[in-house]
């Protein structure tokens, strides 16, 4: 009898074992910024089951990556320093047979290309010198004197105030012949317009303006303004002060006068320092 019964435990099957139910891990958005072995371990922490090789979690950040906007590494044909500038492939090809002659190259392109060597820039704390010196309206030249040779950026913004100038200037804007507004007592309230009186008002005009010459740390400009309207240079001074003090120390300004401090005509190379800038 008990082995009959024993026989029966023993052959009767076992009840089956639950089946785990696959369940979706959520997958963690994780900042773009972290790098690889970072973001996996952020993953694993964040209760993210992680499988995958190498090469597949890279392709999975890249992904991610792309998710957020930002381009692969290369995507968008990164460049060697020596492919944007032959002249420092051709150095750095002589570097491992003459260390000497590369050396001393590289120290005769730093030497002529010193005024485009990154420094520090700020305003100056010190006001800005203005001179005049036989102006003439239609026929004069602007002389600027900065405590610094111009950075790219320096250049760019003075090109940019100069031509805004001049626009501005060309279309009538700085007539002092009709200052209305500017005229009205401080606490009008409802100010008003004759369109009739600005329309009748004498017209201004600049005529013409020549392109930035600049010469290490000093530039001049050409201009032909044609009627003699001081509100024209009232404005130019006005912006090159807050340039002085906010953005590039201007150390003066010269307005007239054929030769300025050091400036040399004969000097036209670049490798002088010299260069032309349209406005």
């Amino acid at each position: 009898m008990l082995p009959t019964l024993l026989g029966g435990y023993l052959t009767a099957s076992a009840p089956p074992l639950p089946t785990p139910t696959a369940t979706a891990t959520p997958t963690t958005r994780l900042p773009p910024g972290l790098r690889r072995s970072t973001r996996l371990v952020a993953r694993r922490r964040a209760g993210e089951t992680v499988h995958a090789t190498a090469a597949e979690e890279e392709e999975q950040e890249w992904k991610e990556l792309e998710e957020e906007g930002l381009p692969r590494r290369g995507q968008y044909g990164q460049q060697n320093d020596h492919d944007r500038d032959p002249e420092i492939g051709d150095i750095m090809g002589d570097y491992f047979d003459d260390p000497k002659k590369a050396q001393s190259r590289m120290e005769e392109r730093i030497k002529k290309k010193r005024h485009k060597i990154v420094q520090a820039k700020t305003g100056s704390p010190n006001p800005m010198k203005v001179v005049f010196n036989k102006f003439d309206f239609s026929n004069s030249f602007i002389w600027f004197e900065f405590y610094n040779a111009l950075l790219p950026k320096d250049v760019k913004l003075i090109c940019d105030t100069l031509r805004s100038w001049h626009i501005v200037g060309r279309l009538g804007g700085c007539n002092s012949m009709n200052m209305q507004l500017s005229q009205l007592d401080l606490d009008c309230e409802r100010p008003t317009y004759d369109a009739l009186e600005a329309a009748n008002a004498t017209p201004t005009s600049f005529y013409n303006i020549g392109d930035l010459e600049i010469q290490d740390n000093l530039a001049r400009v050409w201009v032909d303004i044609g009627i003699q309207d001081p509100l024209l240079l009232d404005i130019l001074l006005n912006s090159l002060t807050t340039i002085n003090s906010d953005h590039l120390g201007i150390k003066q300004v010269r307005f007239g006068g054929s030769e300025f401090e050091s400036w040399n005509d004969s000097l036209n190379t670049e490798e002088a320092g010299y260069s032309v800038h349209k406005n």
